[in-house]
């Protein structure tokens, strides 16, 4: 199976220079884990904030939400897999780097999202198939 069969195509995409306080409010707002974070400027690449990266390193030290950038907890450069590659390959890349998401790209452009959760709905479709002999 494809990766941008199982991808998200809608991504969340935020400012660095937003505050922690606002990414809170999307997530909650659209029931996501993660925000991609747009570079600041050509020679800046994309970034990516997380549910993790806020509790651990916002709100575990008590940092003000309405005055710290999301640049200043964000991780970056965010990992990356073309579309047109087999699931095993982000398996392997989650699996390699310990992650719970990888950005889906076409050429330089930035497309979807596949979460542990998509990787696991494939697997279950793929059971499915084999089942039905399909």
């Amino acid at each position: 199976m494809k990766i941008d069969e199982i991808m998200t195509k809608k991504l969340e995409i935020i400012s660095a220079d937003a505050s922690i306080y606002d990414a809170i409010e999307r997530m909650i707002d659209k029931r996501i884990r993660s925000l991609l974070v747009k570079p600041k400027d050509e020679q800046d690449v994309n970034g990516v904030i997380t549910v993790r990266d806020i509790v651990h390193k916002a709100l575990g030290k008590s940092l003000d939400l309405k005055k710290t950038k999301v640049a200043e907890i964000m991780s970056k450069p965010v990992v990356c897999i073309d579309k047109g590659m087999d699931v095993e390959h982000v398996i392997n890349l989650m699996t390699k780097f310990n992650i719970t998401r990888v950005f889906v790209n076409e050429g330089k452009e930035i497309v979807g999202i596949i979460s542990l959760l998509d990787v696991m709905s494939a697997a279950l479709i793929e059971r499915a198939r084999e089942g039905l002999g399909v």
